[in-house]
């Protein structure tokens, strides 16, 4: 703080008018902002609007969804692959929970809406927002200005958040109009330390000789995963890899390519520096400065005893084995001995020839037919996946002109969409951050590629999308898919046909203007709701969820009272405490061990006594149930 209060003296003291005093506040505010408390903070973004967007989470109200039979589809055998490959039913049910969702409406009120469902449960987030081009899109605004588009983003990307699993991670296509300030957001957001990668996409397989300036022909992917130490999947060997490596030999081990013999490291391995002898040629083959040989002298030994007989021996060379290690005479290894033909050259020579000839080298062999220095094999059988790198070709996950011919050709010639991103793209991102049966979430849906790919490769989804098109493409799209539409990826991962999924409207708030609550919500929608407010955790009736026992989170018991669940069994429709209601409460608990139990209802007919002697909390609806969280 010596600092500060220096600044704040000149500051106090110094006659400064106009410019000069508003510089003097504004480098005040940012030392306050960076060694508040004696410690530094991470830089964040400021622009107009900034504070209610920060705010603008808590600020949506709570609403539910109903679901548009008309509008969803299932496939004939009404199933779909779950999370062990297995198919099984669609469930039917008031909620959105555990099917495959398409949801028309604003995404910051839909991400709300769902958010009791699926917190903490999505494995892969995979983004295409409007990229503040300057373009006017026909079904997105794509012309605002930087600090509307921060406060459209901002709140969304702190929703969004909230979804992924511990080991879940978000992609987020952008250009360079907006990149810089999303990385900054997303930095605050999701952590700097969680940064994965800024991946390049080949947008663009040509370029047009009248093209002005330098020509954009990469767009970007930002990768965030919710907790640092994220590890991607490794990718599977594509035939280009493969057809690198050869069998010049007829070795039974398989096809190999040729890879360096020498590994850094000679300082610190000084006992791997040494010549070997060519059986060739006689001649001394020692590492590269600073490298040493790959394996240790024994391994090494035996391997060149397949091209002839080799001994140990000491040839005084401590002078060259030092210069190769970057050290004194004096400080080099003693006692390291050479690897020697133990028989005369002539001999060991037509040893060689007759391997040379005959094939089936060993891993370590000699180039131009002996002539040349040594080389180590790599086998294909060894070298397995590969990992994914920061560069996205487009011969390998496809451009934006393969991706507008995909959607001419799902829409009947029809092209609504400026920027639709190809299916290889997508297939590339889920198969790096997902498993089959994993939740995807695209809350920018637009043509509806995300769920499409999603569907295909047996990955589980959530699509939401504000624009009508939601309607009149994206369901279009999806059901042509159920049906096994044959383009994108269809081919490559083997796609005929199947699953289906559930369409959704956003619906009313579930407290109205008065704060009470609709008859009309249903106790599943409620029941989620009050979990993931008191637990901060999705809701799964399907595991362990009986009757008005919601399920038990860190001991503590939940239950709710709500909307006829006990059948009009006692007093107002069984939605009021009471010590019959208890005693359901307690059946359907099941023996279940907890430390409190909480209960929601209308009303409690239970004196504190009674309260204190059966550890219960007791909550009132619809006045204890928060809508903004």
């Amino acid at each position: 703080m010596p600092y500060l209060m220096k600044l704040s003296k000149t500051y106090m003291t110094t006659v400064m008018m106009g410019v000069e005093r508003t510089l003097v506040m504004l480098v005040a505010v940012a030392a306050l902002n960076l060694f508040a408390e004696g410690e530094p903070k991470m830089p964040t973004l400021n622009w107009m609007g900034r504070e209610k967007a920060t705010k603008a989470v808590k600020e949506v109200v709570m609403k539910i969804l109903r679901e548009d039979k008309a509008m969803g589809h299932l496939s004939h055998a009404e199933t779909r692959r779950g999370g062990d490959g297995v198919s099984e039913n669609l469930r039917d049910s008031a909620t959105p929970r555990d099917n495959n969702i398409l949801v028309h409406g604003d995404n910051l009120e839909a991400l709300k809406a769902l958010l009791p469902f699926y917190a903490g449960e999505v494995k892969c987030i995979y983004i295409d927002p409007p990229y503040n081009t300057g373009s006017a899109f026909e079904h997105y605004d794509d012309n605002l200005e930087h600090s509307t588009w921060l406060n459209m983003m901002y709140p969304r990307l702190k929703l969004l958040r909230e979804f992924l699993r511990e080991d879940g991670s978000i992609w987020i296509s952008i250009d360079d109009r907006e990149g810089a300030y999303l990385r900054v957001i997303c930095d605050e957001i999701f952590g700097r330390q969680n940064f994965v990668s800024n991946i390049s996409w080949q947008r663009t397989y040509s370029t047009r000789n009248d093209a002005k300036g330098i020509v954009n022909e990469v767009e970007h992917i930002l990768v965030y995963s919710k907790r640092e130490g994220w590890q991607p999947k490794k990718l599977a060997r594509t035939e280009e890899m493969d057809g690198k490596y050869k069998n010049p030999d007829n070795d039974p081990q398989g096809a190999w390519t040729s890879s360096d013999g020498f590994a850094p490291g000679a300082g610190t391995h000084q006992g791997m520096v040494y010549a070997i002898q060519n059986p060739f040629s006689g001649e001394l083959i020692y590492p590269y400065d600073g490298a040493c040989w790959r394996y240790e002298q024994e391994t090494m030994l035996s391997i060149m005893s397949g091209w002839a007989e080799y001994e140990l021996r000491d040839i005084d060379d401590a002078e060259k084995r030092a210069a190769i290690c970057g050290v004194g005479v004096d400080e080099v290894r003693n006692g390291v001995k050479a690897i020697m033909l133990s028989q005369p050259l002539d001999e060991s020579k037509k040893s060689a020839m007759g391997i040379l000839k005959r094939g089936q080298w060993p891993k370590f062999y000699f180039t131009k037919n002996g002539k040349g220095g040594i080389r180590r094999k790599t086998y294909l059988s060894a070298v397995g996946d590969v990992p994914p790198t920061n560069l996205f070709e487009y011969k390998d996950v496809g451009h934006t002109d393969e991706a507008k011919k995909e959607v001419l050709k799902v829409f009947d010639g029809q092209s609504p969409f400026a920027t639709p991103k190809p299916e290889r793209l997508i297939k590339r991102v889920l198969e790096i951050a997902t498993d089959e049966g994993d939740l995807v979430l695209d809350s920018f849906l637009g043509s509806g590629t995300t769920a499409a790919v999603a569907h295909k490769m047996g990955r589980r989804w959530i699509g939401i999308e504000m624009g009508e098109h939601a309607k009149t493409h994206c369901a279009v799209r999806l059901k042509k898919v159920v049906d096994g539409e044959q383009g994108g990826i269809s081919k490559a991962v083997k796609w005929n046909g199947g699953g289906g999924f559930r369409y959704y409207e956003l619906g009313e708030a579930i407290l109205d203007e008065k704060g009470q609550l609709s008859e009309s919500i249903p106790y599943d929608v409620l029941a989620a709701h009050i979990w993931w407010q008191e637990t901060g955790t999705a809701w799964n009736a399907s595991t362990g969820a009986k009757g008005t026992f919601l399920g038990i989170h860190d001991g503590a018991a939940y239950a709710l009272l709500y909307n006829g669940i006990l059948h009009d069994r006692s007093v107002n429709g069984g939605n009021v405490l009471t010590r019959q209601t208890l005693s359901v409460i307690k059946d359907d608990l099941g023996g279940a061990d907890y430390n409190k139990l909480v209960v929601y209802g209308e009303a409690c007919r239970l004196g504190d006594s009674k309260l204190v002697a059966e550890k219960i909390e007791f909550r009132q609806t619809p006045y204890d149930v928060v809508t903004r969280r």
